[in-house]
C-alpha cells in the first residue's frame, strides 16, 4: 500500500487485510489534528502542563480511533477522532486529580440546581435564582462558574451509550451521523430535537459564544475580543451555557424514560 493512497483506499486495506502499513500511514495523516486539539485544550489548563504530555496521551486516542473507526457509518473521521483524543487527553487529566472530586460535584450541583429551577419556574432560571438555589452569592456563584472551565463542562461530555460501545455527546448529536439501529436512530433524532429546543432557550451571547468556539473554533481569549467581553466572562458564560443545555436534556431523559 502506497503512502500516498488516498483515504479510501487506506481504510480499506486496514480493514480488509489488516495492512500494518496502511494503519501507520492514516495514523501519520492525521497526526496534526493532535496538535490542534491539545493545543486548544491547553488554553483552559493550568500552564504547569507539560504539552509534550498532552500529546503522548492524545496521540494514543488518536490511534484507538484509527483502530475503531468505521467508515461505512458515513461519519467524518476528523470528528470522530478529535472527541477521542479530547477524551484520551482528559482521561489522562483525571488520573493526574487536576480535576477534583469537590470540582466535579459543583458541577453536578450546579446543574442539578438549573434543571430543578427550571421545572418550577417553566423557564431557564437566572444566575441569581440558581445562586440563590445553592445558597451562593452571585458573585461566588459566577466565580465556581469561571473555574469550572471548558475543559471540565463541555460539549464533549458524554450522554448515552449508543448500544454499540459508543459514547453519545452533545456535540455528536450536532452533526448529521447514521447508525443501523433504528432504536438508536430514534433515540439519537429525539435527543437532537431537544437538544434544538434547548438551544433555542439560551441567550443570544451565549449561541454565538458556542458557535465561535466549537464551530469556528476560536480560543476563549479571541472570543473575548470578538465579544467584547473579559476572558473570564466568556468563561462564565460558556459554563453557564452548556450547564443549562446538560439540565435542559436531564428533564428530556427523564421525560422519555
Amino acid at each position: 500500500m502506497a503512502v500516498s493512497a488516498a483515504p479510501d483506499q487506506l481504510w480499506d486495506a486496514l480493514h480488509l487485510r489488516g495492512d500494518r502499513l496502511a494503519k501507520d500511514t492514516l495514523i501519520l495523516r492525521y497526526a496534526p489534528l493532535v496538535k490542534h486539539v491539545a493545543g486548544r485544550l491547553s488554553i483552559s489548563l493550568p500552564p504547569v502542563l507539560d504539552m509534550d504530555d498532552l500529546l503522548s496521551s492524545g496521540m494514543l486516542g488518536l490511534i484507538r480511533a484509527v483502530e475503531h473507526f468505521d467508515p461505512k457509518r458515513g461519519v467524518p473521521f476528523e470528528g470522530y477522532a478529535s472527541t477521542c483524543i479530547k477524551g484520551a487527553i482528559l482521561d489522562q487529566l483525571r488520573t493526574l486529580d487536576l480535576f477534583s472530586r469537590s470540582v466535579r460535584q459543583r458541577a453536578r450541583e450546579i446543574e442539578r440546581a438549573i434543571s430543578s429551577l427550571q421545572v418550577s419556574l417553566g423557564r431557564i432560571p437566572t444566575d441569581a435564582e440558581v445562586a440563590e438555589s445553592l445558597g451562593m452569592e452571585l458573585g461566588s456563584y459566577r466565580r465556581a462558574l469561571s473555574e469550572l472551565g471548558p475543559a471540565t463542562i463541555s460539549l464533549d461530555a458524554a450522554l448515552m451509550n449508543d448500544g454499540e460501545g459508543e459514547v453519545v455527546t452533545l456535540l455528536s448529536t450536532l452533526e448529521d451521523t447514521r447508525s443501523p439501529d433504528p432504536v438508536t436512530m430514534a433515540e439519537r433524532h429525539g435527543l437532537l430535537a431537544a437538544l434544538e429546543d434547548a438551544i433555542t432557550k439560551l441567550t443570544d451571547r451565549e449561541r454565538l459564544l458556542l458557535s465561535l468556539y466549537y464551530k469556528e473554533e476560536l480560543t476563549m481569549r479571541e472570543i473575548s475580543e470578538v465579544m467584547g467581553v473579559s476572558e473570564s466572562r466568556v468563561c462564565q458564560l460558556h459554563t453557564r451555557a452548556v450547564l443549562r443545555l446538560r439540565a435542559q436534556l436531564r428533564l428530556w431523559h427523564r421525560q422519555d424514560d
